[in-house]
């Protein structure tokens, strides 16, 4: 299932990167206020979804772009959760930091995930008990125990009030880290914790496409990913903190009150 999910990354990144060569051409609709779509999102979100049940035909799909299949229920045993683009507000921009997430959920539970890069050609994956992987190389959260000594990373959704409470909390964060970055791809923030390249992530109101295989590469990294109240229904509320172990611990403490 994991080798699958790697070929449909790969194939939807084809999509993509063919089309990053001349965005100027790429059709952007906007959904809602600054949240957009383009044809490559649908186009490479398609490719992964053709792959995925040329493999499973019975398995369920929730994607970003086309929703959830007719199969999709409380009981389905597998379901896959797609974002063909995270970042797509930076691909249509031609700024480099967008991904491919695919993660694969048995009885509600993430059990396999990868994100790819293709800018990068950075193919992250991880098995539920079978550690979290970048090219096939061994990955672990970092082992900074100290909130001052760390670098975060985080994001906001679409609006204004979203905008406001982003702004609260980096006011807070920021005084007590060495420094807060935004970029645009929670999957793409949530392999970076994996991989130890920063120390932390938080960000609400996102959905489950957003950070279902980056939580997976988090936890199997040694990591931990929670609620801002510390609660494990983040794929479901979509608020979520991830973390080394005591960094998660420094985090909730100053990110409670938000929850």
């Amino acid at each position: 299932m994991l080798n699958t999910a790697i070929k449909a990354a790969r194939r939807a990144a084809t999509v993509i990167q063919r089309a990053s060569f001349d965005v100027d051409r790429i059709s952007v609709t906007e959904k809602q206020h600054n949240d957009f779509v383009t044809d490559v999102d649908q186009a490479a979100e398609q490719a992964i979804i053709e792959t995925l049940l040329k493999a499973y035909p019975d398995h369920a799909i929730l994607a970003e772009e086309s929703g959830a299949s007719a199969n999709l229920n409380d009981e389905s045993e597998f379901a896959w959760i797609i974002d063909p683009i995270d970042g797509t507000t930076n691909f249509m921009h031609g700024y480099p930091n967008y991904c491919v997430s695919i993660a694969l959920t048995q009885r509600g539970i993430v059990t396999q995930a990868v994100i790819y890069d293709p800018v990068r050609n950075d193919l992250y994956t991880a098995s539920k008990g079978g550690g979290a992987y970048l090219n096939d190389k061994r990955i672990r959260v970092t082992k900074h125990d100290r909130l001052a000594n760390t670098l975060l990373c985080s994001g906001h959704g679409a609006g204004p009030r979203a905008l406001s409470e982003y702004m609260k909390m980096y006011g807070v964060v920021a005084e007590r880290c060495q420094a807060v970055r935004s970029a645009g791809s929670a999957a793409l923030e949530l392999a970076n914790v994996a991989a130890g390249r920063s120390d932390g992530f938080y960000e609400k109101g996102l959905k489950a496409w957003d950070i279902a295989a980056g939580s997976l590469l988090v936890t199997e990294a040694g990591g931990i990913c929670g609620e801002f109240n510390g609660e494990s229904a983040y794929l479901h509320k979509g608020d979520i903190i991830a973390a080394s172990p005591k960094v998660f611990g420094q985090m909730v403490t100053l990110l409670a009150p938000f929850a």
